[in-house]
């Protein structure tokens, strides 16, 4: 049984990444504080729910562009500094909030300005703490820290809102908001006790030119890129949240409360997913890993929406988040294995802008298929789109399929093809 538990090896062997690791515990749930608490605020002040969705889209190009141009700042400085520059910021966009709750009559901009600027923040911060992840544990160890990673993120998206309910009711948003900074302050502290974590050749200069580097490398990685389209296909087709309160109100006959279980049916299958990843390290093929992931996603995806009994479709929704979960290990194992180090910020934002935006593309794409046929066409259509973009992409990006130790062997190629590349463009003969 042990063999299948999440494996905390990177805990026991490497100090500094115990560090980053409790940082990252402790930001992650007060983050699903503020998250739950802004959305409370909002809709108390307003009572309007296009207020409440209209905050979290604010957020998308802020996160986005955070993301693109922190994975440069993370290849061009010290990622320690990053990390500590990233905490003292992000708890300064929530002191903000903490402000207005504490106003006799709090205004609603400060949700939109605050929320936005966090996000961006968010953004710079993925890139640099995944970057600095291979920095701080060796290559064999990867995977198992990975699935760390990942279990606290899911531990708090579950954990977090529960307990938000519970202290906004006790102690107030003001307070909530609050707890929040506090836990930005013992992310910082934790940032502050690791070694320098400086790019190998002291960093790459930030620009256009650095951001197109790492593009040219994604393009050159064929398992890599194909990494990020088959997630952006599971997320575009096969993430039917958009249509959950038409679901849980209509087709289940139920209330905020069916809604609410239809939200955290996926986040508890990956919560519990992610606690057995002990075995994903000892997976070899783990392109073909991911493909099998994405392709019970869309399975379930599809069956949840053929199937019009409450109970078996959260068993489905919980089956499919802890597919999702273990997909996401493997995709980031074979990030970390594919992407040199000095390259590893760049990416890093590049994947955190497609997990991000692929989600909101999927309610796009999920609300115009509810507008063609309804909600369970929606839904079913969506699963079988994803497990026939699985199909496709097998098919046109064979390294998928074939790729041994994530693509470890097919990264050793491409930078072979790199620094031939750079050779030919500096001119035959000339020193790199």
């Amino acid at each position: 049984m042990a063999r299948f538990v999440v494996d905390i090896t990177p805990l026991r062997k490497y100090r500094h990444f115990r560090r980053l690791w409790a940082g990252q515990v402790v930001s992650g749930m007060g983050t699903q504080l503020t998250l739950v608490a802004v959305s409370f605020q909002a809709y108390a002040l307003t009572h309007s729910t296009l207020v409440v969705g209209l905050i979290g889209l604010a957020q998308l190009v802020p996160l986005l562009a955070g993301a693109l141009v922190g994975g440069t700042l993370a290849d061009a400085m010290d990622r320690k500094k990053v990390l500590i520059l990233t905490q003292v910021a992000s708890a300064a966009a929530v002191s903000g909030l903490v402000v207005n709750a504490s106003l006799t009559h709090p205004a609603v901009w400060p949700l939109f300005v605050c929320t936005g600027a966090g996000a961006g923040f968010q953004g710079v911060d993925w890139p640099a703490r995944r970057a600095a992840l291979p920095m701080l544990v060796g290559a064999q160890d990867t995977t198992a820290a990975i699935a760390l990673q990942t279990t606290i993120q899911q531990l708090a998206l579950v954990a977090g809102p529960a307990l938000a309910g519970i202290l906004i009711a006790t102690v107030g948003l003001g307070a909530v908001f609050g707890i929040d900074v506090a836990t930005f302050a013992v992310a910082l502290l934790a940032a502050l006790f690791l070694p320098p974590l400086v790019p190998s050749g002291g960093g790459t200069p930030m620009g256009l030119r650095s951001m197109a580097e790492g593009f040219r490398h994604l393009r050159r990685e064929k398992l890599l890129s194909a990494t990020y389209w088959i997630d952006l296909n599971a997320m575009i087709f096969g993430m039917p949240r958009a249509v959950f309160p038409a679901l849980g109100t209509g087709l289940f006959g139920g209330g905020a409360g069916v809604v609410g279980l239809l939200y955290a049916a996926p986040g508890a299958g990956a919560l519990v997913g992610s606690l057995f990843t002990g075995w994903c390290s000892r997976v070899h093929h783990q392109g073909r890993a991911i493909a099998a992931c994405v392709i019970v996603w869309g399975i379930t995806i599809t069956l949840f929406g053929i199937i019009p009994v409450l109970w078996v479709g959260l068993a489905l929704l919980a089956l499919a988040g802890a597919a999702d979960v273990v997909s996401a290990v493997f995709r980031q194992a074979v990030q970390q294995r594919t992407v040199p180090e000095h390259l590893q910020g760049r990416l890093s934002g590049t994947f955190f802008a497609v997990v991000a935006g692929g989600p909101r593309l999927g309610d796009a794409e999920t609300g115009v298929a509810a507008a063609i046929g309804g909600p369970q066409f929606a839904v079913w259509s969506g699963g079988v789109a994803c497990v026939a973009g699985v199909g496709i992409l097998l098919w046109r990006i064979p390294e998928l399929w074939r790729d041994r130790d994530g693509g470890a062997e097919l990264s050793a190629g491409a930078r072979t093809d790199a620094v031939a590349e750079v050779t030919n463009e500096l001119g035959e003969g000339e020193p790199l």
